[in-house]
This record gives structure tokens, C-alpha cells and sequence, in this order.
């Protein structure tokens, strides 16, 4: 008996393979700060120092999203302190995303030189200058931890 119900488990698993192709494939989802760390680090940027809940101003209502962190490398001659805000879909960046620069505004040192990086739902932000090639590279680690 458990031979003649083989082909009916087939075609039952060979019609569910179908049904899965045939549906629309899961959308990304953004990662974590240790996705957007491994990120980093894997197209030459070292990320050290993360401090959860650090948004660098008085709005404690960032203070969930944010994470300060230390990065370095390729053409950035040295350390600087950064800030990401990490939200949790495109409609919460879509409502906080100018909250971020209020924040931003109190701690940028110099307003002309400080620099942001957007790839929806997250965003960096620290003081600049930055090398053209590390804000590519943040731009690129960003986009990928945010889910393309």
C-alpha cells in the first residue's frame, strides 16, 4: 500500500514546487547593524565601537533606531564617527527621515563639510568630509544591509 501512494505524494510536491514558482518571490527585508557591519567590512571599511540608542541629540524617540559606531578605511584618512538610523520600513523613513536632520543639526560640528547617506529605510549621517570612495562604499553597504 505505501508504494501505491508515492506518485500521489510526487504530483502532490511536484504541484507545490509549481504554486512557489509561480507566486511573486519575498521582498527583502532590511538587515541589522551587524549585516550593515559585515557590509562594511567586506568592501574595506572597518565599523568599531557601536553604541545602541546613541542618536547624538535630545529626541529620544530616535534613540530606538540609532547606533553611533567608529568607521575607517580606504580613502578616508582618518576615523570618524558616524550615526546610522535604522527604521524599520520605507514608511517609517518616509515619516522620520527630516527628524534625522533636526538631529543631525545639533551635533554636526561644521554644517558645510557634514554628510548623509540614504538608502531607505536607513540613513548615515556624521561629520565630513568624507573620501569620495568611502562614501561610495557607504553608500553600497548601506543599500545592500537595507535590502537592495
Amino acid at each position: 500500500m505505501p508504494r501505491a501512494r508515492l506518485p500521489l505524494i510526487l504530483v502532490v510536491l511536484v504541484l507545490s514546487a509549481c504554486d512557489a514558482l509561480r507566486g511573486t518571490p519575498p521582498s527583502p527585508t532590511p538587515g541589522d547593524f551587524g549585516t550593515l557591519a559585515q557590509a562594511l567590512s567586506q568592501r574595506g571599511v572597518t565599523a568599531e565601537g557601536a553604541v545602541s540608542g546613541d542618536p547624538g541629540c535630545d529626541d529620544p524617540t530616535l534613540a530606538p533606531t540609532a547606533i553611533s559606531f567608529t568607521a575607517s578605511g580606504l580613502d578616508q584618512p582618518t576615523a570618524v564617527r558616524l550615526r546610522v538610523y535604522l527604521f524599520r520600513d520605507d514608511a517609517a523613513y518616509g515619516r522620520r527621515r527630516a527628524d534625522v536632520d533636526t538631529c543631525a543639526s545639533a551635533w554636526a560640528t561644521d554644517p558645510t563639510t557634514f554628510e548623509l547617506v540614504d538608502a531607505s529605510p536607513f540613513v548615515i549621517a556624521g561629520q565630513g568630509p568624507w573620501g569620495a570612495e568611502f562614501k561610495r562604499v557607504l553608500r553600497e553597504a548601506l543599500t545592500a544591509a537595507s535590502g537592495g
